[in-house]
């Protein structure tokens, strides 16, 4: 595309795969220097495009919500669509392939682009977009984002990916001044968490080098583990409960960040925090993180690190 100020993202959750689209907008100023980008987003994980100074605009939708009260949520809807349609675009981009937001970017008067349907994610997705491109399924989430945005907009990725994003400031009152890394043990699914005993082998190791551990959480179930894990691990704090925002500010001041496979752990290395993510349930290797030599992953299905390799990797990934 020779001109293409007006582009909109349509990427709208979860938090991993929101962070793993922060590289196209970083890619599009890159090649596109006059590009204004705008964002549509589900409106709990709003705050991360905004983290992107490339970001003019993030305009969230609660799909998740609507899904819930189709009936009770159908004015709310239809406004969200009239005020997507109302928008000037050159060209419309979704990078999620799925049909709710193929459906979100229907609503859209722009050429609309996406993931052909043998690279989709729903094969259904495909029909909505008015020119779709072939990509490869075994690239990391990442470089697939990357490369349809290159596809669609008429230029080649390079390099490294570039999350563009800073941090907010540090304005937490709990937090000590001490150096800290934030411990995330939190996880969606049980088959996913690191054994307790661990996190408390590490965050003693860490305590003994002048580290303290902090162990945020999102749920009620999540807290009563981390203050059990806090009891146990002298020094270690189990915050009150924070929003994304505060959240990005708290890893952004890390030291370091050890995580099971979460979307924070996603938002540390992409902060470019020293991340270790430790992986027990999944392979790492599409959904991975994905930031460079600051970020390792550990692990794979049925094969949980121990306390000494994430110990090495920390040394690694801080450059030690």
């Amino acid at each position: 595309m020779q001109n293409a100020p007006n582009i909109v993202l349509i990427k709208t959750s979860s938090l991993g795969d929101v962070l793993h689209n922060l590289p196209v907008v970083s890619d599009i100023c890159r090649h596109i220097p006059d590009a204004r980008i705008d964002w549509v987003v589900e409106e709990k994980f709003a705050p991360l495009p905004a983290l992107h100074p490339n970001v003019s605009r993030v305009i969230p939708v609660a799909m998740r919500r609507w899904r819930k009260s189709l009936w009770q949520s159908r004015g709310e809807m239809r406004a969200a669509c009239r005020n997507l349609r109302a928008s000037h675009y050159d060209l419309a981009l979704d990078t999620q392939g799925l049909l709710k937001s193929a459906l979100i970017t229907r609503c859209i008067r722009a050429p609309r682009c996406g993931f052909d349907r043998d690279s989709a994610r729903e094969p259904l997705a495909s029909l909505f977009y008015d020119h779709t491109y072939s990509i490869e399924k075994n690239l990391h989430a990442v470089e697939r984002n990357r490369q349809l945005a290159g596809q669609s907009l008429g230029y080649t990725p390079q390099g490294a990916p570039d999350y563009g994003i800073r941090a907010p400031a540090l304005n937490l009152p709990w937090l000590p001044p001490e150096p800290y890394a934030v411990l995330l043990h939190a996880t969606s699914r049980d088959e996913k968490l690191w054994d307790e005993a661990n996190w408390i082998a590490l965050g003693k190791r860490l305590g003994q080098m002048g580290t303290r551990a902090i162990l945020p959480w999102g749920s009620a179930e999540e807290q009563a583990r981390g203050e059990r894990l806090c009891a146990a691990i002298p020094g270690a704090i189990c915050p009150p409960a924070i929003g994304l925002e505060d959240a990005a500010a708290l890893l952004g001041g890390a030291r370091a960040a050890v995580g099971v496979d979460t979307g924070l752990s996603h938002l540390a290395a992409a902060l470019g925090v020293p991340t270790v993510g430790i992986y027990t349930a999944t392979d790492p290797g599409l959904t991975g993180l994905h930031a460079g030599k600051h970020a390792i992953n550990l692990g794979g299905k049925q094969q949980p690190p121990d306390v000494e390799q994430v110990m090495v990797a920390l040394r690694q990934c801080r450059g030690q």
